[in-house]
């Protein structure tokens, strides 16, 4: 497993980011799934392998949960 860090643009409460990292927790193939609503930044684990297939599962997830959110690697 590796670590993983993004920047999170435009998440504007407390709540959004709970329900947010609520739903990326249930991807299959990443682990230990946070966000820091402080920080706007969020933290993943998984196979280097999985990487491009987790973060379109992210994206897909993000896209409907909060659509003016946006991800970008750090």
């Amino acid at each position: 497993m590796k670590k993983y860090k993004f920047k999170i643009k435009n998440l504007d409460c407390v709540n959004c980011a709970n329900e947010l990292e609520s739903a990326l927790q249930k991807i299959d193939i990443i682990e230990n799934v946070s966000i820091s609503f402080m920080t706007q930044k969020l933290f993943f684990e998984c196979a280097e392998e999985d990487k491009e297939q987790a973060l379109e599962k992210i994206k897909k997830i993000i896209k409907k949960e909060e659509p003016d959110v946006v991800i970008e690697e750090v």
